[in-house]
């Protein structure tokens, strides 16, 4: 707990070597603080936490040890859609493309994907004949797929590109 006299204590990256029997307290936040690297939370048990960190942390990390505790990142759950993946590469490879084509995230796993719940992907799965299940879980992106937004500006105007040279460009 912070207050009075009470440091809040200041978290640079996740801890590798502690004692794994210590009882297990969690730092409750959601995946879009997550992913950033300066922010505060508080434990559940009232312990405030300062985040800079060169690095976002993940779902499980332990963050602090103290004499009686361990203090681990708790990524809440969220609204999710759930869609089985189906074993025909065709049916994958159209599921592939209505999420892509709409810029979502996604999570992929060994038998479905996760997606954020979005009444504009229910409506396009639904007119597509995509079964999905609302659900709610703990949502972690690909790492890859955790860029907001994208540009379809020529490449030579897209600083994160570099442009492709064609044989015979004179450019």
């Amino acid at each position: 707990m912070s207050g009075p006299g009470v440091p809040m204590r200041i978290v640079r990256h996740a801890l590798v070597d502690f004692d794994r029997s210590l009882p297990l307290v969690e730092i409750r936040v959601d995946r879009h603080k997550l992913s950033k690297r300066l922010w505060r939370a508080s434990a559940d048990d009232g312990t405030d936490f300062g985040f800079e960190l060169e690095k976002p942390l993940e779902h499980g990390d332990v963050v602090h040890v103290s004499e009686s505790h361990r203090y681990a990142i708790g990524q809440t759950a969220e609204p999710v859609l759930e869609i089985m993946l189906d074993p025909k590469p065709d049916a994958s490879a159209v599921l592939g493309w209505v999420v892509g084509n709409m810029h979502f995230v996604i999570e992929a796993l060994p038998d479905r994907i996760r997606t954020p719940d979005d009444s504009a992907l229910r409506q396009t799965f639904e007119r597509v004949g995509i079964q999905f299940l609302a659900t709610s879980a703990v949502f972690r992106p690909h790492r890859l797929a955790s860029v907001v937004g994208h540009s379809h500006a020529p490449v030579q105007e897209n600083p994160f590109l570099r442009p492709v040279r064609h044989a015979g460009a004179t450019h």
